[in-house]
C-alpha cells in the first residue's frame, strides 16, 4: 500500500485542522493505521491508531480529547481531525499502515509494527 499525507499548514493556536492519509493499494480497512509526528529535535512519537478490525481508537495523552481518527473504507483514507490546538502539536505528521495482532494500547503506539509510511505534512501552531 502507498500512502500520502495531506492537509497540515499554518494555524493559530486554539484552531483546527484535518489531516488526510489517502491510500493506494489494499484497502484502509485492511490494516491497522497511525498517525505519528516528529518535531524539530525530538524523537518521533505515536499521535493516534485505529484498528483494522472493529475501528477501536487509540490516542496518546497528549492528544486525547482533542484529536480524533477516523476512516472512511469508501475513500480509502484514513483522517486526523486536530481540534484545540496548541504550540506544541507542531510538527511533521506522518500516518502509518500495519499488519499486525495487537491486543492493547501498547503495540498500537510502536512505530516499528508499522511497515508502510506516507511521507509527511507540516503542521505548525503559532501562539
Amino acid at each position: 500500500v502507498q500512502l500520502q499525507a495531506s492537509g497540515g499548514g499554518l494555524v493559530q493556536a486554539g484552531g483546527s485542522l484535518r489531516l488526510s492519509c489517502a491510500a493506494s493499494g489494499r484497502t484502509v480497512g485492511s490494516y491497522n493505521m497511525g498517525w505519528f509526528r516528529q518535531a524539530p529535535g525530538k524523537e518521533r512519537e505515536f499521535v493516534a491508531a485505529i484498528a483494522s478490525s472493529g475501528g477501536s481508537t487509540y490516542y496518546a495523552d497528549s492528544v486525547k480529547g482533542r484529536f480524533t481518527i477516523s476512516r472512511a473504507i469508501a475513500k480509502n483514507t484514513v483522517y486526523l481531525q486536530m481540534n484545540s490546538l496548541k504550540p506544541e502539536d507542531t510538527a511533521v505528521y506522518s500516518c502509518a499502515a500495519g499488519i499486525f495482532y495487537c491486543s492493547g494500547y501498547g503495540c498500537y503506539q510502536s512505530f516499528s509494527r508499522y511497515d508502510y509510511w506516507g511521507q509527511g505534512t507540516l503542521v505548525t501552531v503559532s501562539s
